[in-house]
This record gives C-alpha cells, sequence and structure tokens, in this order.
C-alpha cells in the first residue's frame, strides 16, 4: 500500500513546495519590484544586495519549477535550503519561532523540506527519475 502512496505524496509534496518557492519568486518581481527588493535586503544588510536580489528571486523561481517537475533535485534542494538560511539569519531569527511574529517557522520548514525533496530522488514521476532510467540501459551497454 505505502508503495502505491509513495510516489503522489513525493509529487504532491514537491508540488506544493515548488509552488511557494515559485510564487515568493514571482512576487518579488512583480510585488515588490526588483528595485524594492533591493533596498530591502539591502536595509537588512544583506551583502551585495544588487546582485543578491535578483539571485534569490530568480533561484526561487527556478527552483520552484524544478521541485514540480523533479529535476535537478539534488543541486537545487540544498540551494533553497541556503537561501532559507539566509532567510532566517538576516530577518526572521531576532523575531523568534512562531511565524505571527516574523518569526523563522515557516523558512525553517522550507530549508528542511527542501532538503528532505533533494535527497528522496523525487520518487517515480520526476524527471530525475526518468533520466536515471534511461541512462541505466546506456551505461549497461557501454559496459
Amino acid at each position: 500500500m505505502l508503495e502505491r502512496i509513495r510516489p503522489i505524496a513525493l509529487l504532491l509534496g514537491r508540488i506544493v513546495i515548488g509552488v511557494v518557492f515559485f510564487a515568493h519568486g514571482w512576487q518579488k518581481f512583480t510585488v515588490m519590484g526588483m528595485d524594492g527588493v533591493t533596498a530591502f535586503f539591502g536595509s537588512l544588510g544583506i551583502p551585495m544586495a544588487g546582485v543578491a536580489a535578483p539571485a534569490v528571486a530568480v533561484l526561487e523561481i527556478v527552483g520552484g519549477i524544478a521541485f514540480i517537475l523533479g529535476a535537478g533535485l539534488p543541486v537545487v534542494g540544498p540551494l533553497l535550503a541556503l537561501d532559507m538560511i539566509g532567510a532566517i539569519v538576516f530577518l526572521h531569527a531576532g523575531n523568534g519561532f512562531f511565524v505571527e511574529k516574523g518569526g523563522y517557522e515557516f523558512v525553517l520548514t522550507l530549508a528542511a523540506t527542501s532538503l528532505a525533496i533533494a535527497f528522496s530522488g523525487g520518487g517515480p514521476l520526476a524527471v530525475d527519475t526518468l533520466l536515471r532510467r534511461r541512462r541505466a540501459p546506456a551505461l549497461a551497454s557501454v559496459a
């Protein structure tokens, strides 16, 4: 029974977390605007805010799409986790744990989930899995 549910659970988890990251990245471009995000990052003391702001926005958009597709998970997952650790360090840590007070509860959850997804293999409904399956016969015929 678990083996039937596991692929769907992994897919749903990847989609939900991917949508959250995509939405946050998209918001940086469309709602706040890159000038606003850069100014905000600068006010937080984030080094090289002019580089960090678009880099984070692009990472969240591309990383969100990658999670949804299940592509590049071992690379994208840790990068998104580092993104969230940066959010904790520069913004949320001083506000305590709970999100309603601006704490780090939510971003810590995103960081941990990003690592779990990164090293889950993505499940059978992931691009990474499909690519591994295609490469396996090719590698076997070379050996």
